[in-house]
Parts: structure tokens; C-alpha cells; sequence
């Protein structure tokens, strides 16, 4: 797959997609979220991707946001449309894709960055990242599901004051408030990514695509997560990847999960 602003790997099941505008800090155009999302639907469909990890290009950033010269002259219309074409096209379409998917942010993640990464279903960061929701300082709130997703995992107060102050925060107190899993060296990054993900891809696709739709229900309004989880554990009864867990577990042997 080839794209202007992305860079694609996939080996043994893992599929490694890099935001690659180093010199724009690897920030979100119209242009990366569209291909982001092209990328997204691809591996969904691919059969052989059981993971995927998302990062940015170059030392610096993983994202640093959105690109702002293409929307600073924006109406409201124009802004209300642009949040809600990228929650669909992108941040709610990858929270919500069966395929799990890693953030290693290697650097600033900031507005549309920190989005992006709080859209994956979990993050792992480097020494040198810093997180942070910055909106208010241009005159404007996070619009793709920033002050939604960020209470859902830091809690409403740490939430508010990250919001209001646009204050950056370092890895260390990512992971102290929840925000990221592992905090390690540069160095350490991807490789830590590639052994989460190789412990992930010994389980069954089936099941872990069943346990994130359980999981994403508990936050939405309307649904009962409790209900997901029931009918989701009962559908994994006719599946295979069941069987085969089951009879490996009893068989006292490694299954082999299709």
C-alpha cells in the first residue's frame, strides 16, 4: 500500500502503520485522516493482520495535532462539519475496530494527536513524550473526541484541569493517571509494541474482537455493556476458535487458533 503521508509494514501478522510528515511533526490534514482511514479498513478486512501499532515518523512527534491552516478561517458550520466527519471517518472508526490496535507515541501528542492515540485501544509511550489537549488556547475545545475519551480514562478532574490549563503532562504522569500502559526508552518502543503484540496474536482474533465490542459498550450511552458481554460470551460458544481453545486447554497443549 502505498500513500503520500503514510508509511506501511505488515510481517507475521502485524501490520505497523507511521504518520510520516516529519516536517509537520506528523500533524493530521485532511489528507492523513483520510488515508489513515483507507489504511484502517484495509487491515480490517485483511484475514492475516491480528494487530496493528500505530506511531508517528522521526524522533519528535507522534502527532502534534492538527494541521490549523486548513480549518483557522472555518465558520461554525464548517467547524461542527469537520469534527463530525473526523469522529466517523477516523477516531470512532478506530476505536470501535475489531482488529486491536496499539498507539506507540514516540513524542508530542497533542489535540488531534492525543485523540488519535486515546481512539487505539490502548497506549504505550517513550521516555520523552508529552501528552496534552491544548484546544482552549486557540479559542476553540477538542473536537474529535478529546473531552469525551479523556475523562473515560484519566477521571473527570485531571480531565478538566488538563482541558482548561492546555498543559502538557510527561509520560511518567500519563502512566501514573492510566493514560498509557508502559513508558520506556526511545529504543524501547517498538520493540516493546512488537512483544505486546505477539503475546496478543496467541489468542483468538474471534474472542478479542468479541471482548473489545464488550468493552467500548460499557461507555455508550443507550446500551447495556453487561447484555454485550452476555450475548458476546455466548456467540464464542459456536465458534472454532472455542472448540479449539477448549480442547487444547483439556488436551493440555498449545492451541492453534485459524
Amino acid at each position: 500500500m502505498n500513500f503520500e503521508n503514510l508509511l506501511v509494514t505488515i510481517e507475521n501478522g502485524l501490520a505497523t502503520i507511521t504518520i510520516n510528515r516529519p516536517k509537520k511533526l506528523n500533524a493530521l490534514n485532511k489528507v492523513t485522516i483520510e488515508e489513515l482511514n483507507t489504511v484502517f479498513e484495509a487491515l480490517e478486512d485483511d484475514t492475516s493482520v491480528k494487530v496493528i501499532v500505530l506511531t508517528g515518523s522521526g524522533d519528535k512527534a507522534f502527532v502534534a495535532g492538527a494541521d490549523i491552516s486548513e480549518f483557522a478561517h472555518f465558520s461554525a458550520e464548517e467547524g461542527g462539519r469537520l469534527a463530525k466527519n473526523g469522529q466517523e471517518m477516523l477516531f470512532d472508526f478506530v476505536e470501535n475496530l475489531s482488529t486491536p490496535i496499539i498507539a506507540a507515541i514516540n513524542g508530542f501528542a497533542l489535540g488531534g494527536g492525543l485523540e488519535l492515540a486515546m481512539s487505539c485501544h490502548f497506549r504505550i509511550a517513550s521516555e520523552n513524550a508529552k501528552m496534552g489537549l491544548p484546544e482552549v488556547s486557540l479559542g476553540v475545545i477538542p473536537g474529535y473526541g478529546g473531552t469525551q475519551r479523556l475523562p473515560q480514562l484519566i477521571g473527570k478532574g485531571r480531565a478538566m484541569e488538563m482541558i482548561m490549563s492546555a498543559n502538557m503532562i510527561s509520560a511518567e504522569d500519563a502512566k501514573e493517571y492510566g493514560l498509557v500502559n508502559h513508558v520506556v526508552s526511545p529504543e524501547e518502543l517498538l520493540p516493546l509494541a512488537e512483544k505486546i503484540a505477539s503475546r496478543i496474536m496467541r489468542n483468538s482474533s474471534v474472542a478479542i474482537s468479541a471482548a473489545i465490542k464488550a468493552i467500548n459498550d460499557n461507555f455508550k450511552d443507550g446500551i447495556n455493556g453487561f447484555e454485550t458481554e452476555i450475548n458476546e460470551f455466548g456467540n464464542c460458544f459456536s465458534t472454532q476458535d472455542f472448540k479449539e481453545g477448549t480442547s487444547a486447554f483439556l488436551e493440555k497443549r498449545k492451541p492453534k487458533f485459524s
